[in-house]
């Protein structure tokens, strides 16, 4: 079995939206799978995240099992970016065996009970919970660049840690 090339996985609520088009660009992938269960049955969904991607870059709308059952057979010439709604969805994809390292944690949006832990950044239990999972267990290295332009998110990867340390 040999590794699928994966350049990102990105946690995005959004999932793809104008500022993917701004990773997809600067990661220089083939191909965005979309690992979500709901948009993998929601055309209309899919038709306007194709409206924001180049038309020369393969897109993929796959459940989450479904991800973990074709990552392994991704061709050598695929550059791939992976967009997941939540932590859980990483943490789903992981615990199916997708070989994640590193884990852009982009936006999780605020909701009633969520803490802040940076302008995009809000953690309910659950989120909290899967995210402690995915870096204590499974040894994922995670990074909070919001866009390939911006800062490097050294303060916001310290609060998030600080965080998932006081859960």
């Amino acid at each position: 079995m040999t590794e699928p090339n994966i350049k990102m996985v990105r946690i995005d609520q959004r999932l793809i939206h104008g500022q993917g088009q701004l990773w997809i660009s600067s990661l220089g992938v083939n191909l965005v799978i979309c690992a979500n269960d709901a948009a993998a049955n929601n055309q209309m969904q899919q038709t306007l995240m194709k409206t924001v991607v180049p038309k020369n870059i393969a897109m993929r709308f796959f459940t989450i099992d479904r991800t973990n059952e074709v990552i392994f057979k991704a061709a050598p010439h695929q550059s791939i970016f992976v967009v997941v709604e939540s932590p859980k969805d990483a943490l789903r994809l992981v615990e199916g065996g997708f070989p994640m390292k590193e884990l852009n944690v982009g936006n999780i949006h605020a909701a009633e009970g969520k803490k802040k832990v940076s302008q995009f950044i809000h953690l309910g239990e659950e989120d909290t919970r899967a995210l402690k999972k995915l870096r204590d267990e499974h040894g994922v290295i995670f990074n909070t660049k919001t866009s390939p332009v911006s800062s490097d998110g050294t303060d916001t990867i310290h609060a998030l840690n600080k965080a998932l340390d006081q859960a």
